[in-house]
């Protein structure tokens, strides 16, 4: 962790990590550590199943396209003024 605190939860560095799980050429690596992720990573024991509740809900086909469940995500996070 860099030390920065955005609100009240001590975030990583932005910087990718050698350890970052999403490979190179996946759809949400975008060369940097984004906030959400950063978010995530700073509650190491939640994001294992945070990451996996992630993936059934954006990745296993289903009744929505991927690009109506981007989104429904926001516009949900629009809704609540989340800069996530």
């Amino acid at each position: 962790m860099d030390g920065k605190q955005d609100a009240w939860v001590k975030m990583p560095s932005a910087e990718p990590a050698a350890d970052d799980a999403i490979p190179h050429g996946h759809p949400y690596n975008f060369g940097y550590r984004p906030a959400m992720g950063r978010l995530i990573a700073a509650h190491p024991r939640l994001a294992p199943y945070f990451g996996a509740l992630f993936g059934q809900i954006m990745f296993i086909p289903g009744a929505l396209s991927r690009a109506e469940r981007e989104m429904i995500a926001a516009v949900a996070a629009a809704a609540q003024d989340c800069h996530y």
